[in-house]
């Protein structure tokens, strides 16, 4: 998974319902862009450059996956949601219901005839670095070598730039994944339980537990010779499992507000049920609960359904060698296993979210639908 760029964007709006504007504008910024990791105090200032109503002012910092210019081409989408009519053939300042401008991106220098990186007017204007340093004091201008904090101390702008007491809403506070615990995100092979695992990590704050089979020394064996290497697979992943879980759960992250894992250790017993004899799933079985008996529970426990199809797909695309001659049947049995495995368990908190038409790697619209699917 690409690490998403951190772009500072800067809002402003001085005609209509100004407040509503900018919030509206967060609003699609989240949607359409990213999630948005701070947002700072709302500025009165005076218009700049013309006569015209007061403008709000406010900056905040949005990670998206997104490559710059389509960052901007969905602001500049944004701002024709919201009313606003660039004229393109007039350099004078006009009144505007939404005004949003790329300042930053990392420590990136762009310049094309579209975009120029860092803002090039950022410098001289108080609006703009009163709140940008309210989120992003100590963060270096790549071309002048000083910290927002500096460029607002030396700025000629002479305007007052007032904060005013109303705040504006993040809208990622709309979902409530920390009042679990942990959460489980389960799946067949090639569901994408990882990828999502990890995005909610990154954007919720989570400590994320992820499985670690790509150290495990029979999983290629087994997919050559099933029958030879199935029991020696399934105990070593228990007992990987057991000591992952109960060491991640009991080690408390104070900077974290809770744990997601792509994997929950019931998957021992429905992949062992596949994959091995009679008697040995017997014996397999005794030992699993007689360690499970001292693993914590998730609080959620999410199961992706994907379609065969799309899990081969997957599959062939993450390239992993040992994984390209699972047959159509073995993926279906494990998906059986599952579905059979949820039955038998009133006591979780399931919930069962169908992804065979999503992609929500590369369809941001997609990832939050599965959030709101998730209901949290």
């Amino acid at each position: 998974m690409n690490i998403p760029h951190k772009a500072y964007i800067s809002l402003g709006s001085n005609k209509g319902d100004k407040f509503k504007n900018i919030q509206s504008a967060i609003d699609a910024i989240y949607l359409r862009i990213g999630v948005i990791t701070s947002i700072s105090k709302v500025y009165n200032s005076p218009a700049f450059g013309f006569d015209s109503d007061d403008f709000l002012n406010a900056c905040l910092c949005v990670e998206s996956s997104l490559a710059p210019s389509e960052i901007l081409e969905q602001l500049l989408a944004i701002e024709v949601s919201l009313g606003r009519i660039r004229d393109y053939n007039t350099k004078e300042y006009s009144a505007r219901t939404i005004d949003l401008d790329i300042i930053l991106i990392d420590d990136l220098i762009i310049s094309s005839q579209v975009l120029q990186v860092p803002h090039p007017e950022m410098g001289k204007r108080k609006f703009v670095l009163q709140p940008l340093c309210d989120i992003a004091s100590e963060m270096n201008h790549p071309q002048y070598n000083s910290t927002i904090a500096t460029l607002l101390k030396h700025c000629d702008d002479t305007s007052l730039v007032n904060p005013i007491n109303i705040w504006l809403k993040n809208p990622i506070k709309n979902y409530e994944f920390s009042k679990y615990r942990y959460i489980a995100i389960e799946g067949n092979i090639g569901a994408g339980k990882t990828s999502l695992a990890t995005k909610i990590a990154r954007d919720f704050n989570a400590k994320l537990m992820a499985e670690r089979f790509v150290d495990n020394p029979f999983l290629p064996k087994f997919y050559k010779d099933s029958k030879r290497f199935a029991f020696a697979l399934e105990m070593s992943f228990l007992v990987d499992r057991y000591k992952q879980i109960t060491n991640d759960l009991s080690q408390l992250d104070l900077f974290k507000d809770f744990v997601v894992s792509d994997y929950d250790v019931f998957k021992s017993l429905i992949f062992s049920k596949i994959t091995l004899d009679q008697d040995e799933f017997k014996l397999y079985r005794q030992l699993f609960y007689l360690m499970h008996q001292n693993i914590s529970k998730p609080d959620l426990y999410i199961y992706l359904y994907q379609s065969t199809e799309r899990l081969q797909n997957n599959i062939k695309k993450r390239g992993r060698d040992y994984e390209q001659q699972i047959e159509d049947s073995y993926l279906d049995r494990i998906n059986s296993g599952y579905l059979e495995f949820l039955k038998t368990q009133p006591d979780f908190n399931i919930k069962i979210i169908d992804i065979s038409n999503k992609d929500f790697i590369a369809s941001r619209a997609d990832y939050l639908s599965i959030l709101e699917a998730i209901g949290c």
